[in-house]
């Protein structure tokens, strides 16, 4: 069986989006500091309840699990140990019994497992170039269907019939 890992924003639930939208609001300049620091002190409790499932996410990553085919973990970002928390929290009240890694968003998600033949969905193309780069296989999820050089999905179950 193949590790699957799954990218939360932006693939899981729209807070990017959301997100953004707040950023904008209250005038954050788009530089690396200034989002960091903006993202570090966001309630993120209000931002996930605020925040949807893509595309049946969470129904789409049972069905996902029960085809038996790969181990599957949630890989996400986090600037804070509360967004961390927070993302635990939500995922653990949709999926039973799964593992999230939660990884600081200063750090390569490639630095923190494995990558070798593993698989990787997520919405950002930097991230699935590095996943590549270090061995692993990078699926690109997009709802206009834009892989911008990767496999591209719009439904996580669509995985299943890739491999």
């Amino acid at each position: 069986m193949k590790n699957l890992y799954i990218d939360f924003d932006g693939v899981i639930v729209n807070t990017i989006d959301i997100t953004y939208k707040m950023a904008n609001s209250l005038g954050i300049k788009k530089d690396y500091t200034n989002y960091l620091q903006f993202f570090q002190n966001l309630n993120w409790e209000e931002v996930l309840e605020q925040a949807k499932p893509i595309n049946d996410s969470f129904n789409e990553i049972k069905k996902i699990i029960n085809s038996h085919k790969f181990n599957v973990f949630i890989l996400t970002h986090v600037t804070s140990i509360h967004e961390a928390e927070a993302k635990i929290k939500l995922i653990n009240r949709y999926l039973e019994n799964i593992t999230i890694i939660t990884v600081p968003k200063s750090i390569s998600k490639t630095k923190v497992l494995n990558t070798k033949d593993a698989i990787l969905i997520d919405d950002f193309p930097p991230n699935l170039d590095d996943w590549e780069k270090s061995g692993g296989i990078g699926i690109r999820f997009d709802l206009d269907l834009d892989g911008k050089g990767h496999q591209v999905i719009d439904r996580l179950s669509q995985i299943i019939y890739f491999f």
